[in-house]
């Protein structure tokens, strides 16, 4: 195995990793995004319309040359980058790399309208899901008027306002003004490889650092929120807190107290004491996601109606617990293999890695900051999972409610 990390002629960071005798080569290219859309759902427009024809090829054409190639090609994103990507045999390279520049650099957006009215009818079967609404409502009120807190509701409002030329502008402005990185992951000769990048996405607008123009969000107090959907049988609960994110001291102590608390399914604390000993859920978890600014750990439950005010009882006694008594040894290590053990099984094909190593360098960590989350995560103590518990889970949270 052999990895190169460097910067093309524009200086966009790439990554070149060499995994002998695997077939398909994997590639993950990603654009920052530094400031918020003007209107919701400009940049979900956006990336479903890079798939849509191009100067050279219909949206049809477009989905035939993939599907002959079997170039598995998509775009998304996040509220941090723009991310185009794709997986194919090491031989239809060359093919896959054209296929990226097409749409980089000849997308029409032609199919605005058609797109826009999609995703119109999908929003409202999104949140048909009660479960959808409560993580909706709840990621609204605890990024309330960030950018962050953008929800499939406040989307469907302003949808309509979207013209075609807000996403050409939008993509033109992510093209001049962000950094950008790509992640190449695979068995083909580097000197094979890098022509081909360096000819296509070295040809793009220059990377460009340091242009962030989106705030850190802090939430000071606590908000709660109810929701009623008349046919329900169930209530869904969410509460959670904004905490540190990638880098920050106690970002490896959230990974650790994610996996303690109710990440790691039956073996978990809220599984264990909510579901298995109370018989209070169908369905309870924790959930620790990170963004650029911020990071955001929630506990999510599904129960009876009737159990509601138990729950959220259920819910600070095992905060309180993780608080004030520490972990035992059994249980940090036992956390810390079952963490090692999923970067293992996100390692596993091309694909994954290009995925993750293009994440972490976008985001500003570098190519390689698996390896720095495996080393510190290490070095977690008890002592290091109490302090972190005691500064996140405070009194500033956010509550979100639906039941009949």
């Amino acid at each position: 195995m052999t990895k190169e990390i460097s910067k093309l002629n524009n200086n966009i960071e790439y990554m070149y990793k060499y995994n002998a005798n695997t077939p398909r080569i994997a590639v993950c290219l990603n654009f920052s995004i530094n400031k918020p859309d003007i209107k919701h759902g400009i940049y979900s427009l956006m990336s479903r319309l890079l798939l849509q024809g191009t100067k050279n090829y219909n949206s049809e054409e477009l989905a035939t040359e993939f599907e002959k190639f079997a170039i598995d090609f998509s775009t998304n994103t996040t509220p941090n980058f723009l991310q185009l990507k794709f997986a194919c045999l090491n031989e239809d390279f060359e093919k896959a790399m054209e296929l990226l520049n097409e749409v980089l650099v000849n997308s029409t957006f032609e199919e605005f309208e058609k797109e826009r009215t999609k995703l119109k009818f999908e929003i409202p079967a999104q949140l048909d899901s009660p479960k959808m609404v409560v993580v909706d409502s709840y990621c609204s009120t605890i990024f309330k008027d960030h950018y962050y807190g953008v929800s499939l509701n406040m989307t469907l409002e302003s949808i309509d306002t979207i013209t075609k030329d807000d996403v050409v502008e939008a993509f033109n402005y992510i093209m001049h003004n962000s950094k950008k990185s790509i992640a190449i992951v695979g068995s083909i000769d580097k000197d094979k490889v890098l022509p081909l990048v360096e000819s296509t996405v070295g040809k793009l607008p220059e990377s460009i650092e340091g242009n962030l123009q989106i705030e850190k969000p802090i939430l000071n107090e606590s908000r709660e929120v109810i929701n009623h959907k008349s046919d329900l049988n169930q209530a869904h609960i969410m509460k959670g807190w904004i905490v540190p994110t990638y880098g920050e001291k106690e970002y490896y102590s959230l990974l650790l107290l994610n996996i303690i608390l109710g990440s790691s399914g039956l073996s978990s604390r809220l599984f264990l004491e909510l579901r298995d000993k109370k018989g209070l859920a169908y369905v309870v978890r924790s959930s620790y996601e990170t963004l650029k600014l911020a990071g955001n750990f929630m506990i999510y439950i599904a129960t009876e109606p009737s159990n509601i005010e138990t729950c959220l009882k259920g819910f600070d006694e095992e905060i309180t617990k993780i608080k004030t008594i520490p972990v035992s040894e059994k249980e940090l290590d036992d956390a810390k293999n079952n963490l090692i053990g999923k970067f293992a099984f996100m390692e596993e094909t091309n694909a994954q890695q290009a995925n993750y190593c293009a994440k972490f360098d976008i985001l500003g960590y570098g190519f390689d900051f698996a390896q720095t989350i495996k080393q510190k995560i290490q070095e977690v103590t008890i002592q290091d999972i109490s302090d972190t518990a005691n500064k996140c889970f405070n009194e500033n949270y956010t509550l979100s409610i639906i039941k009949p």
